[in-house]
């Protein structure tokens, strides 16, 4: 009962981050200043950044070393593999950022507004596997609270970062001319893929317990594409680009205190 209250608080939590990030869009008109935009998305990256070393590929490291691995090897492995698995999404779904007219992806005859929300969900599969993996390490060594502890900040990680997304979903397709309501909803249904991500990855824990170590660190993989491939170079994108780049350094610097004051 208390790992059901673990696992239910964590991925509860992320998912509430993004829906409390979608209801800015019920208090701003129509648009988020400019600034503001800029620094939420460098926050989510530097969060995302931090979380990848800090959460995931130390972890990766330091469980095959455990397992008798050479720990550079399913840590390097498992990045390339998850960059390679959101790099080939990308060139599959057909989605479209909130920055850009150019449609990503395959041509497609889907609404504006569906492009947009298809984007912001494609990179929370990865946050969301990040968090069910993190905490199905935790639940596999239930003697260690270090693991507990870890796997709770990621969540708290992940879920401050949410709250921009959920604004970058919403906030954005009331600009596209959707009602508050519909928008806000799109926001919400945007981020329920992490909790879902999560739930999945945790139920299969016991198959995927020997890749452990690659897992992790393709999440971080994916994570880090992500970061790269669109956060980073969206807040650069605006006259704010110094907003920006210390955003990203203090979502840097939370997450990792929050990972080496919980963990």
């Amino acid at each position: 009962m208390e790992n059901i209250g673990f696992i239910a608080g964590n991925l509860g939590f992320i998912f509430l981050m993004t829906t409390l990030g979608a209801a800015t869009v019920l208090i701003f008109r129509r648009s988020m200043p400019e600034v503001m935009h800029t620094v939420f998305l460098g926050f989510a990256a530097g969060v995302m950044v931090a979380a990848s070393v800090w959460s995931l590929l130390i972890p990766a490291i330091e469980a095959a070393v455990e397992a008798g691995q050479v720990g550079w090897v399913p840590a390097g492995g498992g990045l390339v593999l998850g960059a390679a698995f959101l790099f080939v999404l990308d060139h599959l779904i057909p989605h479209l950022h909130a920055a850009s007219n150019e449609l990503e992806g395959p041509k497609s005859s889907l609404k504006r507004s569906t492009l947009l929300v298809s984007a912001v969900t494609l990179h929370n599969i990865p946050e969301g596997m990040a968090v069910g993996l993190s905490l199905a390490l935790a639940l596999q060594n239930g003697n260690d609270p270090a693991l507990f502890a870890a796997a709770s900040a990621l969540a708290l990680g992940i879920g401050i970062q949410n709250f921009p997304e959920g604004a970058a979903v919403a906030l954005p397709l009331r600009q596209e001319g959707l009602s508050a309501p519909r928008a806000f909803l799109a926001g919400v249904g945007s981020g329920a893929v992490e909790p879902v991500a999560g739930l999945i990855t945790i139920l299969l824990a016991g198959l995927i317990a020997p890749i452990m170590p690659w897992l992790l660190a393709f999440a971080a993989g994916a994570m880090l594409y992500v970061v790269v491939e669109e956060l980073i170079p969206e807040a650069h994108l605006s006259s704010h680009a110094h907003a920006g780049t210390i955003s990203v350094l203090a979502g840097f610097l939370v997450m990792m205190i929050l990972d080496v004051a919980l963990g």
